[in-house]
């Protein structure tokens, strides 16, 4: 039994350690994608966000999840209030 709680813990803690690694990795390439938007001027940054709209086309109330809410929500915050 303290075999199988030590290897639950090991595992645990291997999962906790990818999950900081892929925030890292996610902030990381928010930083980047800002310092690129911020370089653009006004006409090349509405061509991309229109892009990035017609790449998410507008989903049916009923059919929303939360995890498409959340992806939603994340890209409009990156193109309207980019980090600073």
């Amino acid at each position: 039994m303290k075999n199988l709680i030590a290897e639950l813990l090991l595992k645990l803690a291997e999962k906790e350690e990818e999950s900081k690694e892929l925030v890292v990795q996610v902030e990381a390439l928010e930083i980047v994608v800002t310092a690129m938007l911020r370089k653009l001027n006004s006409e090349q940054f509405h061509e991309i966000a229109t892009g990035i709209k017609l790449a998410m086309p507008p989903v049916a109330p009923a059919a929303e999840t939360p995890d498409t809410t959340l992806l939603r929500n994340y890209v409009e915050k990156l193109l309207n209030h980019p980090r600073v």
